[in-house]
């Protein structure tokens, strides 16, 4: 079965001003460096439609979403917080990256699929229930797992997040719930500031300080979250696949390369063949230094079409 990269053209028209780190630039540089290593037409390269009302809304609270379409510019920008903000474009984007997320779990669990990769922005790992923040406004992988959840009835999901920034809307999204085991590595302190307070039993947030480097992280994975993961034994995986851990990405200061993220791949794939019939999604979060990140995705996309 092939791998799935879900994408769409509004994905390109949302941006939050000029010099934003979160820019549609982040994309092309994806592209360019698949087309350039002939791992472009090895994808089934699939447009991403928006996901529905009921969608999202098994993740964030109706009068948010209602806010959110209010909020929406017909031009010009609407500041949500000094690093957020929406455009024209906003509202379509963020709707489809969420419903790239849930075709790709309905592929994947269909078996037209074996994984799928959802290039996909805004990212959304941020994005609380009631609230967008950290340049997110749908939380696309708690809603692609809801809904594999409560539509597919899958009875355990794993979700992972590798991003250098705590994925706080994910935690509150799924905090106390017992069908879903998150894992997650961070920088701490640092933005958003959370991860480490009150945290729930289904939570493995590992907060590791600046200049951390590939083998701690490696270290991490293998001491802390395969063990829970293993005796969790999902039936399906997301990963929220931030790339600005990488020692190139100003946004953070730790130190992985793309043969960090490629070896976290090949782990979470061996563990996805055992328990979950090999079904994972991966979803783009954050990775704003272009080459750096075109790189990374490039190593983890190389893994995930290893059959």
């Amino acid at each position: 079965m092939p791998t799935g990269y879900y994408t769409h053209p509004e994905f390109l028209l949302h941006e939050m001003g000029h010099f934003h780190p979160e820019c549609p630039e982040r994309l092309t540089a994806i592209e360019d460096h698949l087309i350039s290593h002939g791992i472009d037409g090895l994808l089934d390269r699939r447009e991403a439609p928006a996901a529905s009302r009921e969608q999202i809304e098994r993740v964030h609270l109706p009068g948010y979403v209602d806010g959110l379409h209010q909020a929406s510019p017909a031009s010009g920008y609407h500041a949500i917080d000094p690093d957020t903000a929406m455009n024209a474009h906003t509202l379509a984007a963020a709707t489809h990256a969420a419903g790239a997320a849930v075709a790709a779990t309905d592929a994947v669990i269909a078996g037209e699929l074996e994984n799928a990769f959802c290039c996909v922005r805004p990212p959304g790992h941020h994005a609380e229930p009631d609230r967008a923040m950290g340049f997110c406004f749908y939380n696309n992988v708690a809603i692609a797992a809801r809904h594999a959840l409560d539509a597919h009835g899958l009875e355990r999901v794993a979700i992972i997040d590798f991003d250098v920034h705590h994925g706080n809307g994910t935690e509150a999204a799924f905090r106390g719930d017992e069908r879903v085991l998150m894992c997650s590595f961070f920088q701490h302190p640092f933005y958003p500031y959370s991860g480490t307070e009150h945290v729930a039993n289904n939570m493995a947030n590992i907060p590791l300080p600046a200049y951390t480097n590939g083998m701690a992280v490696r270290e991490v994975v293998e001491t802390i979250w395969m063990p829970r993961l293993q005796a969790f034994r999902p039936q399906m995986l997301f990963i929220s696949a931030g790339f600005d851990a990488h020692r190139e990405d100003d946004l953070g200061q730790m130190g992985l390369v793309e043969q960090d993220y490629a070896w976290i791949t090949t782990e979470l794939m061996a563990l996805a063949r055992q328990h979950a019939q090999g079904r994972i999604v991966s979803c783009l979060e954050g990775g704003y230094n272009l080459s750096a990140l075109g790189r990374s995705v490039l190593a983890h996309l190389k893994v995930l079409l290893e059959k």
